[in-house]
């Protein structure tokens, strides 16, 4: 079984976003503090929920990272286009396992496999 990522150890080194992994990582996580060129919004995606920004993978050309725990949880998740870091978009997931978020495609999304699928669309 795959450790979560919460428990997975920190990167001790800086990370540019052109080192950002395609793919999530397995054995480290990356937080946002880590991320040379993170937008603030992404650095200060779970200020208010008590849980730091952590690297989850790309999706197209959109950087995702979340903070809080993936399953029915207190979250956020935060896309950063790789190619113009102005371009950043939210979804809140709240315990009860729903959710909402504006995609990059002018449409606020119930659902995140929709706001996903958005972001791959772009």
């Amino acid at each position: 079984m795959a450790t979560p990522a919460e428990d997975r150890p920190l990167v001790a080194h800086d990370v540019h976003t052109a080192g950002l992994p395609p793919l999530p990582q397995r054995d480290s996580r990356i937080e946002a503090d880590r991320w040379v060129e993170a937008p603030p919004e992404i650095r200060d995606l779970g200020a208010d929920l008590g849980h730091p920004a952590g690297y989850v993978r790309r999706i197209g050309r959109y950087l995702l990272w979340r903070a809080g725990p993936a399953v029915k949880a207190d979250a956020r998740y935060g896309a950063v286009a790789a190619d113009d870091l102005s371009r950043v978009w939210t979804f809140r997931l709240f315990p009860d396992g729903t959710g909402e978020g504006l995609g990059p495609d002018g449409v606020v999304h119930p659902g995140f496999r929709g706001w996903k699928e958005a972001l791959r669309d772009d």
